[in-house]
């Protein structure tokens, strides 16, 4: 609108020089990349939780990524001593505490040790491949990217629906300290509009 009415102005030579010119405007500041529908994630989760068709790793890393915000290299570097069978919890990456495991993850993580269990391996990482079952050495990177491709959801993609809806339902701060993140890259995921559905009820009164 600004620009719009100095060019007139200026045209009509009621100004002399246009203050807007050159001027860029900014896009929005709120996070604009892509993210999952909810309807996806629950078809996703049915799949991994109740489903057989899934991989044990492409289920473990899909739930990780969806539920709990882990990146690919969180989930290829898990090691079998960052579990904790007593408390339910894991170590990821560089995460400041145990990250707390709800029953549909921690049904997911037995499924994938019980797979690791059938190769066999010494192995000390969670996700074991053929591959690697003889050696000590993490999957490979491009194995762990393909393993959502049935899905046709990346990981990151994942990760980045979890971080943008906890940051937009909580503390940013707090979700950078629990992630182990530093808050500005946190903020990035910061929505500039709230869904909606989220919004609390007109009151009748």
């Amino acid at each position: 609108m600004l620009r719009q009415y100095f060019r007139f102005a200026r045209s009509h030579k009621v100004v002399l020089v246009d203050p807007t010119r050159g001027v860029k405007a900014k896009g929005p500041s709120g996070f604009s990349g892509t993210t999952v529908a909810v309807d996806q994630q629950r078809q996703m989760f049915r799949r991994w939780i109740t489903g057989t068709d899934a991989h044990p790793h492409e289920a473990l890393l899909g739930t990780l990524a969806l539920l709990h915000a882990a990146s690919s290299r969180e989930v290829r570097l898990l090691r079998v001593e960052d579990l904790d069978l007593t408390s339910r919890t894991i170590r990821l990456g560089k995460r400041p505490h145990q990250v707390p495991m709800d029953p549909a993850s921690w049904s997911v993580l037995q499924r994938c040790l019980a797979h690791r269990a059938d190769l066999p391996t010494e192995n000390p990482h969670v996700i074991v491949t053929r591959i690697t079952k003889g050696t000590r050495a993490p999957a490979s990177t491009a194995y762990v990217s393909h393993l959502l491709d049935p899905c046709g959801v990346p990981a990151r993609t994942l990760r980045c629906t979890r971080l943008a809806d906890l940051v937009s339902t909580l503390d940013p701060k707090l979700v950078a300290a629990a992630l182990g993140m530093d808050p500005e890259g946190v903020m990035i995921y910061l929505a500039d509009h709230v869904d909606e559905q989220r919004l609390p009820l007109p009151s009748n009164s």
